[in-house]
């Protein structure tokens, strides 16, 4: 039998939630740190293959297919906490063996490769294990009435977090040195565990006890099949699970605009600091400022969103959703045609603004798609919400894995192609400006504007009453299982 807590229509309030936005806060200024200043370390001062940063990043997204996993074994345990600490703990420690790589690659490559290999792996089993279940955690704090504004405040406080990191240190980096890196590294990723912990501590302890939820009257379910995977082995309950969920059209449709939007939206991460060192002469500090400012243009796109995008109900609603999607992936084509213009400027181009237009364009398409994610991932089969949202979670950690190798690879063979770093990093930002024209069309089509699927309540909750009637399908929605990952979309740590 499905079970669900006493007053998850208002949770625990927001000075809960603001705390739960702290560890998500925590988390983003440790990877920040791996996945772009350390990254452009390695290809500056280490003259390093920029596909090698690429692979260790795609390596930790890939470490995060066990999320599923790890969600499992908090639900087991019944308590979120000590996997959240845990989580960060071991990020934190992958964080400052990937710094320590740097230190060691003066004395030995291959052996630095092989260190940044295991820390990597240890960043992503820690993003995986600790924002999995701050995540369910944050679900049952804020309640069925708060969710969609605690993930946005949430997801925020994890932009603040990339800011403030990256100007901070923007400031003591240089002048540069491996073991002043390594230093600060640990500085951050100790101040970030402290947070976490005193922020989780005792929060858990404050939810209700829970209660069982038993099916609607008249529905086709009987007690025992509220949980449908009952009888069934971990892995067959799982299987039968995603099955249904794919066959979903929209569910399916949507995963494909996922993918594409955040192949677009990733691949520019791992090249950008590069960039600005070999086409504008950057140092290490001003680089990781210029990151600093496109965070700060990703926070102004989401807030002017959330502004200008709230109130209505139902088609009108989503409507608007859509539109701020359409114009965040128009609005980001233009800016990295921008970017990739400055390639041929000789240095001659207004890069800090062009990146900053791109992190407001960036910030707009995020927070659109995630609320659109929040308005459609209650329809379909139900009880399978958490499912749905890790398959929408799935298509993005593997274009993230995907994206940020394929963008650091085909920069150096553009580069090789070409002669010129410049030019094949320009090359690079035009393929992925066609990406956010191709899912600016997906987008319109899953609107209704190519006959697409339509954005009208009533036809998709039609289906999913249908779905409920079937045998073997319980009518019980948990709603501590709609959760949702905002994550820069880290995002969604």
């Amino acid at each position: 039998m499905e079970t669900t807590r006493s007053g998850s229509d208002d949770g625990l309030g927001w000075v809960a939630i603001i705390r739960l936005g702290l560890v998500q806060a925590a988390l983003g200024a440790i990877v920040v740190l791996t996945t772009s200043t350390m990254n452009r370390i390695m290809v500056i001062e280490l003259a390093w293959a920029a596909a090698v940063p690429g692979a260790l990043v795609g390596l930790h997204y890939a470490v995060q297919v066990m999320r599923p996993l790890m969600g499992h074994g908090s639900d087991r345990a019944g308590r979120r906490t000590p996997w959240i600490i845990g989580g960060v703990g071991v990020l934190m420690l992958g964080a400052i063996g990937a710094a320590l790589a740097i230190l060691i690659a003066a004395v030995s490559v291959p052996l630095a490769l092989v260190v940044a290999a295991l820390a990597f792996a240890l960043i992503g089993i820690g993003v995986g294990a600790g924002g999995t279940a701050l995540l369910v955690l944050l679900a049952a704090v804020a309640g069925a009435r708060r969710r969609a504004p605690a993930a946005t405040l949430v997801w925020v406080m994890m932009i603040v977090g990339f800011v403030v990191t990256t100007a901070l240190v923007a400031t003591v980096l240089d002048p540069y040195s491996p073991l002043r890196l390594l230093a600060i590294t640990a500085g951050v990723g100790v101040l970030a565990w402290g947070v976490t912990c005193v922020a989780v501590t005792g929060l858990e302890r404050r939810l209700p006890a829970p209660v069982p939820v038993r099916p609607a009257p008249g529905s086709a379910a009987a007690p025992c099949e509220a949980a449908p995977d009952a009888g069934h082995g971990l892995l067959a309950g799982f299987v039968r699970a995603f099955a249904e969920v794919w066959a979903e059209p929209q569910t399916r449709r949507f995963a494909v605009f996922v993918f594409v939007s955040m192949l677009a939206y990733s691949a520019q991460d791992l090249i950008l600091e590069p960039f600005a060192g070999a086409a504008f002469g950057m140092t290490p500090g001003e680089s990781t400022a210029l990151s600093s400012v496109q965070h700060g243009g990703v926070l102004l796109g989401m807030v002017l969103v959330a502004l200008l995008a709230r109130g209505g109900r139902g088609a009108g609603a989503n409507g608007r959703l859509w539109r701020w999607t359409l114009a965040g992936c128009a609005a980001s084509a233009l800016a990295l045609f921008g970017i990739a213009l400055s390639s041929l400027s000789g240095g001659d181009w207004p890069i800090r603004a062009n990146v900053f237009v791109l992190g407001a364009a960036n910030g707009a398409y995020a927070v659109a798609a995630i609320a659109t994610m929040m308005n459609l991932v209650t329809r379909g089969h139900a009880g399978r919400q958490g499912l749905r949202m890790g398959t929408w979670g799935a298509a993005q950690a593997l274009a993230f894995g995907f994206g940020g190798f394929a963008g650091a690879a085909a920069s150096d063979l553009a580069r090789w192609v070409l002669g010129s770093p410049t030019l094949g990093y320009g090359l690079v930002f035009a393929v992925e400006a066609g990406l956010f024209v191709a899912s600016g069309v997906l987008a319109w089509r899953l609107a209704g504007g190519g006959g697409g699927l339509s954005s009208e309540p009533g036809t998709v909750r039609a289906e999913a009453s249908r779905h409920a009637e079937a045998p073997g399908h319980g009518s019980v929605v948990d709603p501590a299982t709609a959760s949702i990952r905002p994550d820069r979309l880290e995002p969604l740590t």
